[in-house]
């Protein structure tokens, strides 16, 4: 398949909002029973509970009923290459540990790519409402308002979001010189615990940049055309663009985005 339509965009995003809006409504009802909810550890500090699992069932079963003919990848329950044909990219919960704890900052993230490209988006914020969308060269919106990046020009006015690498500290090191690099030269920073929910901030102008050293494809794959969308750019460290694949993160308002390389990269100035 080549070439979808506009139209076509706007039918896989609508799939991807009933999915996510349900998957969300299980959330939020399994919410009220989180305290005796039994945590498995994926790692030492990564874990998955049966909401997460239950979630992305929701999602396979809705596409399996309403678009067969998409492929689902969950972080759960696998599924294969995000990059090959068309695929629907899920994190069904993501912010799992702030949903453990009862921080209200998860949701539910859904991309529909096709051969690597993303075409429609969506990022539910359960906790405190909110559906953001998104297609491509159809504008990013959360429920019916359009998003804009930020008009910031200033670093000394940026406010800028982060995810911690926990998932692999041997990165800790290389992390806090780019964080002290930035702390003196920002006007805060900012780390929510949701990935997929920090660039939906970038793209309502929260945020005027964030980074990652990390993230997974279904972390980012939403939110990078999101911020797209909203007149953002989205790369990697290096600057290359961001694609629907596991790496490191940079988002910003477009403006900064030049200037917030060099200062992640060490660069003189």
């Amino acid at each position: 398949m080549t070439g979808p339509t506009s139209h076509q965009r706007q039918a896989w995003r609508d799939i991807a909002a009933d999915a996510a809006s349900q998957a969300g409504a299980f959330i939020r009802e399994e919410s009220a029973s989180r305290e005796t909810l039994v945590w498995e550890e994926k790692s030492a500090t990564d874990f998955v509970s049966r909401v997460d699992l239950g979630a992305e069932e929701i999602i396979r079963h809705h596409f399996a009923a309403l678009a067969p003919e998409i492929r689902v990848v969950g972080e759960e329950l696998g599924g294969g290459n995000t990059t090959d044909g068309l695929v629907a990219i899920v994190d069904p919960l993501d912010g799992t540990t702030n949903f453990l704890h009862g921080f209200p900052n998860y949701g539910v993230s859904i991309c529909i790519a096709l051969d690597g490209e993303p075409q429609a988006g969506v990022v539910y914020d359960v906790a405190r409402g909110g559906l953001y969308h998104a297609t491509l060269g159809g504008g990013a919106f959360v429920d019916q308002k359009r998003l804009h990046v930020s008009t910031v020009t200033t670093p000394a006015r940026a406010l800028i979001g982060t995810g911690l690498p926990f998932k692999d500290v041997t990165r800790a090191d290389e992390y806090l010189r780019m964080l002290r690099r930035l702390m003196p030269v920002v006007s805060g920073m900012r780390r929510a615990g949701s990935a997929a929910l920090d660039l939906c901030d970038v793209a309502n102008g929260r945020f005027d940049a964030f980074w990652e050293l990390w993230l997974n494809p279904w972390d980012l794959a939403a939110g990078i055309l999101l911020v797209r969308e909203a007149g953002g750019r989205v790369t990697d460290l290096e600057g290359r663009d961001a694609g629907v694949v596991g790496g490191t993160i940079v988002a910003s308002n477009g403006v900064l985005h030049d200037w917030f390389l060099d200062i992640l990269n060490d660069r003189n100035q």
